[in-house]
């Protein structure tokens, strides 16, 4: 499999590299962060490998955090952002409108190596919903329209099951929250009836998982697990990529890249920052791996 990615990665450099071997050198380097938590955590959470990106580029080093994952998605389009950790999804969404911005690079793996993670469906325990049979007539919070686990495959797998996502037809409606963050604290509040968001799926529940959206509201205090329950789980989906993009200089992707395959050896509480929990570094990983969620964002667009 390594092999494969290594293959594969080689290939992709040599498409790419025509267009950054002339770059003009940089003078700052930027990193976009997603939303789905508030923005002060998503810095700081991050202000460790911006400081780490800095010193190995020798250059200004900063951190954009948009209000929503589309802010993200056209820095990166635009030539604003340079560096980011995108969703399978969003990154799909950059790939459709312009296929030559980014590259994918590196994902994040589990603490067992694999590089997959699911849209969990959850709700508050004493609301009596133990699954999506029991939401019938009740209000599901979606996250952002450009997140995989928080829109993208549930719009897809649930209508599959008999779960149509139109409003009014199977739940009483369905919302837009904002992201993950803001759907788990709906849910938890009891706002909305139930949710989706993302984890790993490995660990402890009561941890909220190894890593994920949950294990971050955890981390945070904004919420006990106990107080929830599973209602429903995806398909494995692939662990989201980080991506540079293309116009970079040859050295500079080498660079940033050398420092994320580094950083859970150099710094284990940096990656477990960025990573949102529990992980097994960052790898290279072929862009191939996201031509599935590429055809579905696709399918979803027509």
């Amino acid at each position: 499999m390594k092999s494969l990615i290594a293959a594969a990665l080689a290939t992709t450099a040599l498409a790419t590299g025509a267009l950054a071997q002339n770059a003009a050198p940089i003078t700052e380097f930027r990193i976009g962060i997603l939303g789905g938590e508030n923005a002060s955590d998503r810095m700081n959470n991050n202000e460790c490998l911006r400081k780490y990106i800095e010193d190995a580029l020798g250059v200004p080093t900063k951190i954009f955090a948009p209000a929503d994952y589309n802010g993200v998605m056209q820095g990166l389009m635009g030539g604003t952002i340079d560096f980011a950790g995108l969703g399978a999804s969003s990154y799909a969404g950059v790939y459709v409108q312009d296929p030559t911005a980014v590259t994918p690079v590196l994902t994040t793996a589990n603490p067992d190596g694999s590089y997959v993670y699911y849209s969990i469906g959850f709700a508050r325990k004493d609301h009596n919903i133990t699954s999506m049979a029991d939401m019938q007539g009740k209000v599901l919070g979606f996250g952002d329209p450009n997140s995989t686990s928080g829109y993208l495959i549930p719009s897809v797998e649930l209508p599959s099951q008999g779960y149509s996502v139109t409003p009014g037809e199977y739940f009483k409606d369905v919302v837009f929250t904002g992201g993950h963050e803001q759907t788990i604290v709906a849910v938890n509040n009891g706002d909305i009836d139930g949710g989706v968001t993302w984890a790993d799926g490995q660990g402890n529940w009561e941890d909220g998982f190894n890593n994920g959206a949950l294990r971050k509201a955890v981390d945070a205090g904004l919420i006990d697990m106990n107080d929830l329950v599973e209602i429903w789980r995806s398909k494995p989906i692939p662990n989201g990529p980080f991506v540079v993009r293309n116009a970079l200089p040859d050295d500079v992707k080498a660079k940033v890249i050398a420092v994320m395959e580094n950083l859970k050896a150099n710094d284990p509480d940096c990656a477990y920052g960025v990573a949102g929990g529990d992980n097994g570094g960052f790898v290279k990983i072929d862009p191939s791996y996201y031509d599935s969620i590429i055809a579905v964002r696709r399918a979803k667009s027509n």
